[in-house]
């Protein structure tokens, strides 16, 4: 089974911006030691808690600390921006780590109306126009001469672009346009199996890809037993409910039987957007791993989750990673 790791870059209570992006640079080079493929992180703006909201800076930290792992977005909320400056700053990253950037490019704008404002952005024609500037960024990036302004770094520059989703658009643009696919299913889990069937029937080969190469997001706490991996996991859960409530924040540390304490129907909310989850034991998270790529068929699992402490975090990942190595008994998936 393929790993790689999707990073909100946590800032957890008590902590600072600079500790979040030091502890997601060793994250990073735990993951590239126990051989996953990918280390992404994603763009949001405006939250105390989340320290990516310049990802392309981050992810410059992120490989000044490893070697070989590939990093990056997942993704670009690319109605944000405008293509040539991603084109710019995707560039200068893949000159500074070759054959190591990837680019995630979502459609959604990812912000309330403040952020909608403070961008100067006018995001609801910028959705419109995705298509478009996605393959503007392909034309930028191989060098097109049908690009008035070319990106300089960005021409020429070798950089795996990305198709994210959470619904059904980003499947059927990732299919039309001939391109790899990854489905946010860590929170946004309704529409998973539909958005992938679309992307397998209605994809056209394309100079990037002969097949449907796709991916799906999991949130994943493994620790030595299921009750802790489920303390552990408390943080997250914290997390989910306060963004949902209109309350974010920095992450919480673990709080023991959280779930139980919740009324019923937040309880049903969080067990609803957290239905994709891993957690629990080796044992335990292996048969989960087993289950969601029996059930998706992705060619990549990606491994999403808050941690309020870093040591639980750099065992999580070494733990997933070994219970990806072995298989699991076909009765236990079934």
């Amino acid at each position: 089974m393929k790993l790689s790791v999707l990073d909100l870059v946590s800032v957890v209570e008590g902590g600072t911006v600079r500790a979040a992006l030091d502890n997601a640079a060793a994250a990073a080079l735990q993951a590239e030691a126990c051989g996953y493929q990918r280390y992404w992180v994603a763009e949001h703006h405006g939250m105390e808690g989340l320290a990516g909201a310049a990802t392309a800076v981050a992810l410059a930290h992120i490989g000044q600390a490893t070697t070989t792992i590939r990093i990056g977005a997942g993704g670009i909320m690319l109605p944000n921006h405008n293509p040539l400056v991603i084109a710019e700053q995707f560039g200068t990253l893949a000159a500074l780590f070759p054959g190591r950037i990837d680019l995630g490019l979502g459609r959604a704008p990812g912000a309330d109306q403040r952020i909608v404002r403070a961008l100067r952005k006018d995001t609801n024609r910028a959705a419109e126009d995705f298509p478009q500037d996605v393959v503007e960024l392909q034309l930028q990036f191989a060098g097109d001469p049908r690009v008035p302004l070319q990106a300089h770094p960005g021409k020429g520059a070798d950089v795996a672009i990305w198709i994210l989703g959470s619904s059904l658009y980003g499947a059927q643009l990732a299919a039309m346009l001939g391109l790899p696919y990854a489905f946010a299913s860590h929170f946004a889990p309704d529409h998973l199996d539909a958005a992938l069937k679309i992307y397998r029937e209605r994809f056209q080969p394309s100079a990037v890809l002969d097949a449907p190469y796709c991916a799906a997001a999991i949130n994943v706490v493994a620790a030595d037993t299921d009750a802790e991996a489920q303390l552990i996991a408390s943080s997250m859960d914290q997390a989910f409910v306060a963004l949902r409530t209109g309350n974010p924040g920095r992450l919480k540390p673990p709080v023991p039987g959280y779930r139980e304490s919740l009324p019923a129907p937040a309880r049903a909310m969080l067990e609803h957007v957290r239905q994709v989850s891993a957690c629990g034991s080796v044992t335990t998270v292996r048969a989960q791993l087993a289950a969601f790529a029996a059930r998706t068929g992705v060619d990549e699992v990606i491994v999403a989750g808050s941690f309020f402490d870093q040591e639980a975090r750099l065992k999580s990942l070494r733990l997933t990673a070994e219970a990806a190595r072995e298989p699991v008994a076909a009765s236990v998936v079934s």
